[in-house]
């Protein structure tokens, strides 16, 4: 499988490099170039295509190894006319080449799907001069601070979108203020043929499961030192046809950093509680436990001036994990957050998440030119409660008999604009070295260390 995956890496550079000898100078921007570039009208689109393969999948009952061929397709349009715009995307998610018993699922295959149509109005300075507020109703994205809790994920297949009325303000000072009252899209079909054939079904949204919140940002509340504030609700109850734990959460955050700067120390310390009920299952008569769970991240960098502007960077994530209480629920729900900065690729891969995790790291990233960007990142891995589930795994031991210790994951990626802003490649791989804990727990597949590689081509209209 990694040969494939190193062929195949081979073949999509060759053809790209070639052409972009011919088409370095290519606009930015074709669809908007084509139409002549009006102001009040605006489109946009791109095609991605990736190879990813794996081999001694950490999923029991998955194959082995595996690979396939995943390609999303998107195009967006907004019109604007005065104060009021009217916009849309559609995304069309598909995969091709599974094997018979592949993980992939929902966050992977959508085919044409209008994850945004909205209408906005631009208040102006209705709250103050100097001011801007925004209103938008309709589907749309969220996208918040470190998009750890809720953001557009850019890696995945498919993406989180949200059905509802949000409201934007900026002050003279450039604080913001958002608030938001949704209903989050549910991918479908969520069945293995829809999935497995790339049916063709409307994502459904409903007050079945209601997303709502207020974030607060503040850049330069002093000097090196912005912060972020914010809660998030999630309600969540049974519907007809899928029985759910009725999550009712509470979280609120609060994330203070200060941004990369060449030949500067940077830092990040975001941290979250979340509260409220959950049922311990599905099932209708299960009984509720109160919530208690929290989130952690760490971390401090350095960027260094000069050449590849090297960006070394320690790192520390701590998010809980249920107990041995079964009327106190600890295990941190992510909400609609992205993964990949932090926890690697997900697709055939994605074993880590933030879901009790104890995890050191260390990352160093470089840009050796405008065209290039790479980065290598090595991280320990503990489990933050024995009894329970090693983040996004699956797996478990619930005596705590296999320990804390996970293993360790190293990946690395890099990126390279073959036109820029037209063409790119992205590759990339994940190792999971097994610990004693994915070794020696009941349900561990028992397959040796997963390995994990992937090649993208990204064209941009």
């Amino acid at each position: 499988m990694i040969a494939r995956f190193l062929a195949a890496t081979a073949i999509a550079v060759m053809p790209a490099a070639a052409h972009a000898q011919a088409a370095s100078s290519t606009k930015p921007g074709a669809f908007q170039q084509a139409i002549g570039d009006p102001e009040d009208f605006t489109i946009s689109g791109g095609v991605r295509v990736r190879y990813e393969t794996i081999d001694n999948q950490f999923r029991p009952a998955a194959d082995p190894s595996g690979d396939d061929f995943l390609i999303r397709s998107t195009l967006a349009a907004e019109y604007r006319s005065g104060a009021v715009k009217i916009g849309g995307e559609l995304w069309d998610s598909r995969a091709y080449g599974l094997d018979p018993k592949s993980p992939i699922g929902t966050s992977d295959v959508d085919a044409v799907e209008l994850v945004q149509a909205y209408l906005g109005i631009d208040a102006g300075e209705v709250l103050g001069a100097g001011s801007k507020t925004s209103i938008t109703g309709g589907r749309q994205f969220l996208n918040f601070g470190s998009q750890r809790l809720v953001g557009i994920n850019n890696f995945g297949n498919t993406t989180n979108a949200f059905t509802g009325l949000s409201v934007n303000y900026r002050a003279p000072d450039k604080t913001s203020i958002s608030l938001f009252y949704t209903l989050p899209q549910v991918h479908l079909p969520n069945d293995v043929a829809g999935i497995r054939h790339n049916s063709v079904e409307w994502d459904r949204e409903s007050p079945d499961l209601r997303f709502w919140g207020a974030f607060v940002s503040k850049p330069e509340l002093a000097p090196g030192l912005s912060a972020e504030l914010y809660v998030f609700g999630l309600d969540e109850r049974d519907r007809p046809d899928l029985a759910t734990t009725n999550r009712h959460l509470i979280t609120p955050g609060i994330r203070l950093y200060r941004d990369p700067k060449p030949g500067h120390w940077d830092y990040e310390l975001e941290a979250d509680y979340q509260l409220g009920s959950v049922r311990t299952s599905t099932a209708a008569t299960a009984p509720k436990a109160d919530v208690a769970a929290y989130y952690i991240h760490a971390e401090v960098a350095r960027q260094f001036a000069g050449g590849w502007q090297p960006r070394l960077s320690l790192e520390y994530d701590l998010a809980s994990g249920d107990g041995r209480n079964p009327r106190t629920y600890n295990r941190f729900d992510s909400l609609f957050g992205t993964r990949r900065s932090d926890w690697g690729p997900s697709g055939l891969y994605g074993p880590l998440g933030r879901s009790n995790i104890s995890s050191p790291g260390v990352r160093l990233e470089v840009t050796p030119a405008k065209r290039w960007d790479s980065f290598v990142f090595y991280r320990a891995l503990w489990l933050a409660s024995a009894v329970d589930s090693l983040a996004s795994t699956g797996i478990k031991d619930a005596t705590g008999r296999s320990g804390r210790f996970a293993g360790h994951q190293i990946e690395g990626r890099v990126r390279y604009w073959i036109v820029p802003k037209l063409l790119r490649l992205d590759t990339g791989a994940a190792l999971l070295v097994n610990g004693r804990f994915l070794k020696d727990a009941p349900n561990a597949a028992g397959r040796g260390n997963p390995i994990y590689g992937y090649a993208d081509i990204n064209i941009a209209f």
